[in-house]
């Protein structure tokens, strides 16, 4: 298949491009071209998708069998892409998120499972359903928590911050709140999987790792992943309503269960994550966190001080 990704030089469209590289397909990046291709040789159409004129003027002419919008988070995003495309590609395969879900008191979350109209993430779920009218043979994919090398956000290295410097881990609440990550590697191939599925077409699919961890659980795994032992972890528990962080994060997960069902995406795509929590936290840790000196760089703790200095 010829398929363009949109972006494809950060974190998910990295492992997915080279995924589909693999599997033998022509792949193309469309982006601004601030970042080498990671792989060699293959086309980069250069532009911003934000300026419609652009999207027509280098895609409009551009044959493609399927396109991966890693990146669109606005209904706005991604429309001018389906009006290029109508009616002229098998698949169109949107990254949505597992943050689109309303807060419930059953879990975990499964597809069809009500949204949240004021959820951050609502331009995801417009989208969707404009997906779901809009008469293009579509698939969306909903990740949870997204973790690997690369990953941009700080997840997993935010507790191998204070882990490598034997800081303590402030965690909100009392520690139990259970959540869930996936393995970025995971994650593209379970994309991947959808190409030629019929069966995938105008379906939603949670996407991630195959069980749950509570916020505690999470800090011991990432310190067995640096290759300490829980003991080696002092886990401070602290009542973020106390506190007045303004618009800095003290905490980088959801206060709250969030975990989803992939059961969905397991049977209907014959797909299954390589991953276990403590196997992907240690690639995580060994070829991204140490392959780029994270250990030795500076780290803003002041949040931290913050919130241990209410504990004295």
């Amino acid at each position: 298949m010829r398929i363009l990704i949109m972006g494809g030089t950060r974190f998910i469209g990295v492992y997915l491009t080279k995924e589909l590289v693999k599997q033998g397909h022509e792949v193309v990046l469309f982006n601004r071209g601030n970042k080498p291709a990671p792989v060699p040789g293959i086309q980069q159409i250069k532009g911003d998708r934000t300026d419609q004129t652009q999207l027509k003027e280098k895609l409009g002419t551009e044959k493609f069998d399927a396109v991966f919008d890693n990146n669109g988070r606005e209904l706005s995003d991604t429309q001018p892409l389906v009006e290029i495309f109508k009616d002229k590609i098998k698949h169109f395969v949107y990254v949505s998120s597992a943050g689109v879900y309303l807060k419930s008191d059953q879990m975990p979350h499964i597809e069809g499972d009500e949204v949240d109209p004021n959820s951050r993430h609502k331009g995801k779920f417009e989208t969707e359903t404009y997906l779901e009218k809009a008469g293009i043979p579509w698939t969306s994919i909903r990740p949870t928590y997204i973790y690997g090398p690369q990953n941009y956000n700080d997840l997993e290295a935010w507790f191998f911050d204070r882990i490598v410097r034997n800081r303590p881990i402030p965690i909100p609440g009392n520690g139990l709140h259970f959540t869930q990550f996936g393995h970025v590697q995971d994650l593209v191939t379970s994309m991947a999987s959808v190409l030629g599925n019929q069966q995938a077409i105008g379906q939603i699919y949670n996407i991630s790792g195959q069980r749950y961890v509570t916020f505690d659980g999470l800090a011991r795994a990432c310190a067995f992943a640096v290759g300490k032992s829980s003991d080696d972890v002092k886990i401070i528990h602290y009542d973020p309503k106390q506190f007045d962080f303004g618009k800095k994060k003290a905490f980088p997960l959801r206060m709250q269960h969030f975990f989803a069902d992939i059961n969905k995406a397991v049977t209907q795509l014959n797909w299954q994550p390589k991953y276990d929590l403590i196997t992907g936290l240690k690639d995580s840790f060994d070829n991204d966190y140490l392959a780029s000196n994270r250990h030795k760089t500076d780290i803003d703790f002041s949040l931290d001080e913050i919130i241990l200095s209410d504990q004295k």
